[in-house]
């Protein structure tokens, strides 16, 4: 069959859970458990890769496929250049996610030789803000590696995780990016779980959540592009300067539609964010869970979607954060994956709400 379009298929997979930074707002734990050897990690890639080649041949579709490397803080697995050969050797497109604490002029230039597309880098505001989440001394020492990453000729992404802690100085946040001459600037919503959850009164409402990204929007930066994988943050108008980075095709959350999250030891959950197992690599068919796990299949269909998320207009191109939702759903004492997004600014017929 000839292939007439292309689709995306992601993997972001987390080689440790060994951190030096102990985050107040991290949705992991930091609790360590038997990371996947080399030569497993070398059979999963290639399993990924059988799959996509199976799937283009009966599908007539091709495969843009990239993998996001990341920990806990990767540059603590001591083989993770070696890792990283490995996956750009398969032909895939890889980028790193850092704290960029631990990131040195040799570190840096090992990465551009090896062709990283990319690296994400989190900063949660000016140093007092960033230290404060992050620990001391943290700003300073990621503001180094990100100055060694551009050195080496890396595009770098910062990424700032918001709730009500450093909100309200994102334009401090931007302030920050163009100093630092990164090329672009991201950001998330805060997710209560992990150590996140003591910080569940620091969370956006979804009033203040929307007035936030309209300024946010609203002025775009010459030179740094702002990007963001936030489903309701797609929901908002698009002026010049920013992109939909990581949505899907379709738009809205990523979960189980066009990627899928590897832990280190191996658990496939639909997003690392969203702590549903799967399955494990170790026992499991990757190309199964894709196609027969009863967790994925609700997370595509609408119908399988409660409350306000299963009635909009706009699922198709939104879903609303499952992460949060889900977390949202176990603070109340439920386990819904398929629950409203507690943030959801939209009004009930999708529109209402939205900037005029």
């Amino acid at each position: 069959m000839p292939i007439t379009s292309q689709q995306e298929f992601f993997v972001q997979w987390h080689l440790t859970e060994k951190c030096n930074l102990r985050c107040s707002h991290c949705y992991q734990t930091g609790v360590a458990s038997g990371e996947l050897s080399r030569r497993e990690i070398g059979e999963v890639l290639a399993e990924i890769v059988d799959m996509l080649k199976a799937w283009e041949k009966s599908s007539g579709l091709a495969f843009s496929s990239s993998i996001n490397v990341t920990g806990g803080e990767p540059f603590l697995r001591p083989d993770l250049f070696e890792i990283l050969a490995a996956i750009r050797d398969q032909g895939f497109a890889v980028s790193l996610l850092t704290n960029g604490t631990l990131v040195d002029s040799q570190k840096a230039a090992a990465l551009a030789c090896l062709g990283i597309s990319g690296v994400q880098v989190s900063l949660e505001g000016p140093a007092e803000i960033h230290d404060a989440i992050r620990g001391p001394g943290s700003f300073a020492a990621s503001c180094r590696g990100v100055s060694q990453l551009l050195d080496a000729g890396l595009q770098v992404t910062l990424n700032a995780t918001l709730s009500k802690i450093n909100g309200h100085r994102f334009a401090e946040i931007i302030d920050v990016a163009a100093a630092w001459g990164v090329q672009r600037l991201g950001f998330s919503r805060l997710v209560p779980s992990g150590r996140g959850l003591g910080l569940v009164d620091q969370m956006i409402p979804s009033h203040a959540l929307k007035k936030m990204y309209e300024a946010i929007f609203a002025h775009p930066v010459a030179g740094l592009e702002i990007v963001t994988g936030d489903p309701l943050a797609s929901q908002m108008r698009h002026p010049a300067g920013w992109s939909d980075c990581g949505m899907t095709a379709a738009g809205g959350c990523a979960a189980g539609v066009s990627g899928l999250t590897l832990l280190p030891d191996g658990t496939v959950t639909p997003c690392r964010r969203l702590a549903v197992a799967l399955g494990n690599v170790r026992k499991d068919s990757l190309r199964e869970i894709w196609a027969g796990s009863p967790v994925l299949e609700q997370l595509r269909n609408r119908q399988s979607y409660n409350k306000k998320c299963g009635s909009c207009p706009r699922w198709a191109v939104c879903r609303g954060c499952r992460a949060i939702a889900y977390a949202g759903s176990l603070i109340g004492g439920g386990e819904d994956f398929l629950a409203a997004d507690p943030q959801c600014f939209l009004g009930e017929d999708g529109r209402d709400s939205m900037p005029g």
